[in-house]
This record gives C-alpha cells, sequence and structure tokens, in this order.
C-alpha cells in the first residue's frame, strides 16, 4: 500500500468538495479549483476527510494512488493558502519592474523581456532584483515561475541571471583557474 496514497486529505473549515465522478471541484477562500483524475483512483469525500483507493497492485496504479493524492491535497492548501515562488536577478544592470498586468525585465538583451500575467496568477515585484509568483494552482505557479527564469539562466562563471531563492548555482573557475605550473 501506497504511504501517501493511503492518508486521508483533511477537509478545513471553510473548504467545500464536491465530487462528480472522478472530477473533483474545491472551493475555498481563495478561489476555486477543479481537476479530472484518473478513472480508475476512487476518490471517496466522507466525514470531512476524502480517501483515494486504488483497484489492484499494478505498477501504474500504486504510481497514480500517491499522486492522486498529492494533487488533491495541493489542491486544498491552494484554496486555503495559496503557493508562490520566489525568484532572484542577478547582474549588473538586471532588473524587473512591474507594469500594469506585465512583467518587463532588463536582463542584459538588447531589448526588454516582457511577459503577460496568466490569469489565476499574480506577480509582485518588491524590489528590482526580486520577483514572487503567486497564485492558487501549484502547477501554474511552477509553470511560470520556470518560463521566467527560463528567459536567462544562472551562469556558472559569474552567476548572472535569474534563478529561485533557495536555489544555489554551483560556481566554475574561469580559463586561468585550470593553468598549472610547468
Amino acid at each position: 500500500m501506497s504511504r501517501i496514497g493511503r492518508m486521508p486529505v483533511e477537509i478545513p473549515a471553510g473548504v467545500n468538495v464536491k465530487q462528480e465522478g472522478n472530477v473533483l471541484t474545491v472551493k475555498g477562500p481563495k478561489g476555486t479549483l477543479e481537476k479530472e483524475f484518473h478513472k480508475d483512483m476512487t476518490i471517496k469525500v466522507e466525514n470531512g476527510k476524502i480517501l483515494v483507493e486504488r483497484p489492484s497492485d499494478l505498477k501504474e496504479h500504486k504510481a497514480l494512488h500517491g499522486l492522486t493524492r498529492t494533487l488533491i491535497n495541493n489542491m486544498i492548501i491552494g484554496v486555503t493558502q495559496g503557493f508562490e515562488k520566489a525568484l532572484e536577478i542577478n547582474g549588473v544592470g538586471f532588473r524587473a519592474q512591474k507594469q500594469g498586468k506585465k512583467l518587463v525585465m532588463n536582463l542584459g538583451y538588447s531589448h526588454p523581456v516582457e511577459m503577460e500575467e496568466p490569469a489565476g496568477i499574480t506577480i509582485e515585484v518588491p524590489n528590482p532584483n526580486s520577483i514572487i509568483v503567486k497564485g492558487i494552482d501549484k502547477q501554474a505557479v511552477g509553470e511560470f515561475a520556470a518560463k521566467i527564469r527560463g528567459k536567462r539562466l544562472s551562469e556558472p562563471y559569474k552567476g548572472k541571471g535569474i534563478k529561485y531563492v533557495d536555489e544555489v548555482i554551483r560556481r566554475k573557475e574561469g580559463k586561468t583557474g585550470g593553468k598549472g605550473k610547468k
């Protein structure tokens, strides 16, 4: 039995869960999320808890069991607390600013990089060198943060570029560091 899959998901106060077949709708103080799960997984909502059961011990079903439970848990966390990813910009002249619903970044290119704020996601720029992506859908928040990071990945020599706040960039020595004495 999957250790994660067999754990029940608690439904906190203020969260409304509606189930129609394998489509689960979670409504909370921050918004509403709806997701369709795999047809083989059995989802039961009872006594303020959500239980996920699998039909057999096939490898695919074992994998789906834990995944389904985690996705449901993320939906509940999303509508109650929300998710956020923090990014950091390093480099001389590299900066970000918010103009309406657009994120405008100067990343050393000949033009500013503009990104539109997608639906369900908010972007905050507390200072020119940091960006915070917030939303209720964990996947959408992570995906948009990865798109921002992909505009200028941190390079290992000077560390210039965009990185997650908790990410560690492994630094390398330049060409002069490799020359030895003869």
